[in-house]
């Protein structure tokens, strides 16, 4: 299959206006993301990595279309989501589906898995009963649940079993791309790697794109194709998965790949020790937003925004690479 762009976005903003007690003080923006530009092709992984705070739900919520970017454009296979009208944005809708990061909270208690399965289709198609059984029973084979679970409720399954239906449920309207927000992280370490390996053979039977958003690097090596790290909403750095795995230019990148535990000593990096606290996305520092906790800041660090820039087969933004 010939892979073309899914989604394709430039320079993505998402500024929230936060008021400011008294009469003088003038409300503040706070960046929760500011500027992030990618692509996604058919059949590809896209992972974001980085702390919490860093932008990567926001991020998640503009790609989902809950919520409207503040600058920049945002393209889902073909169509510019910032002005296109309601019903365009009602039909790219059922093109982009999400999974949530815990298996307990994403589904309702009170409905029967099939019903869960169900609903998308009462929503977008026009299928009766029957097809709509037939199809969400078709979904449940691939996700390697069985017909008898299409009338329990979800507290009879365990957490691995739920994921696997809220997936079900993301691929019932055959979508383009399926946003994963952390699918994993509730997920005990054993039943992690089926969820993924679940993931990566429904990618390659149907040539989904995945914007998988993790805080966790040896699940992001498994998964992704690129990795885009952000850090107090903003990229950092972005490339081709094993170019930054391999060398990581970035002092933020290679800072969280020296925390990843690994089991063979040979292949363990030098860890670099973070100073201090992630700053408040309401008063970043000026200059780069990674100048108090970086052990190679120079002068212009406090005093310019690093521009993203091309090195070594990735961008990067920083001012000392």
């Amino acid at each position: 299959m010939s892979n073309s762009p899914v989604i394709l976005a430039t320079n993505l903003k998402k500024y929230y206006p936060i008021k400011q007690g008294g009469f003088l003080k003038k409300d503040i923006n706070l960046k929760a993301l500011d500027g992030a530009s990618f692509l996604i092709e058919q059949g590809k992984t896209l992972a974001v990595v980085g702390e919490s705070g860093c932008g990567k739900s926001t991020l998640a919520r503009l790609v989902t279309m809950i919520e409207e970017p503040t600058y920049g454009e945002l393209n889902i296979s073909g169509i510019n989501v910032v002005n296109s009208s309601k019903a365009d944005k009602r039909g790219l809708r059922s093109k982009v589906q999400i999974v949530f990061q815990d298996p307990y909270g994403s589904l309702n208690p009170r409905k029967k898995v099939g019903d869960i399965l169900e609903e998308p289709l009462i929503i977008n198609t026009d299928l009766n009963k029957n097809q709509r059984r037939e199809k969400s029973l078709a979904i449940m084979q691939k996700v390697g649940l069985t017909s008898e679970q299409y009338m329990r409720y979800p507290h009879m399954f365990s957490g691995g079993q739920r994921q696997r239906v809220a997936i079900a449920r993301a691929l019932m309207l055959k979508p383009d791309l399926v946003v994963a927000d952390e699918p994993v992280s509730a997920l005990d370490v054993s039943v992690q790697a089926q969820a993924l390996n679940l993931l990566m053979d429904l990618q390659e039977e149907m040539n989904l794109a995945y914007l998988f958003i993790s805080h966790d690097l040896s699940v992001v090596r498994l998964i992704s194709h690129e990795i885009m790290v952000m850090y107090l909403g903003r990229v950092v750095e972005q490339g081709e998965k094993n170019t930054i795995f391999d060398n990581p230019l970035h002092p933020y990148t290679i800072a969280l790949l020296a925390a990843t535990p690994r089991v063979n000593p040979d292949s363990r990096q030098k860890k670099i020790r973070l100073l201090g606290e992630l700053p408040s996305p309401l008063n970043p520092p000026p200059g780069c937003t990674f100048h108090r906790r970086c052990p190679h800041v120079t002068d212009i660090c406090t005093q310019i925004a690093p521009e993203s820039r091309l090195v070594a087969n990735r961008m990067v933004a920083c001012h000392n690479v």
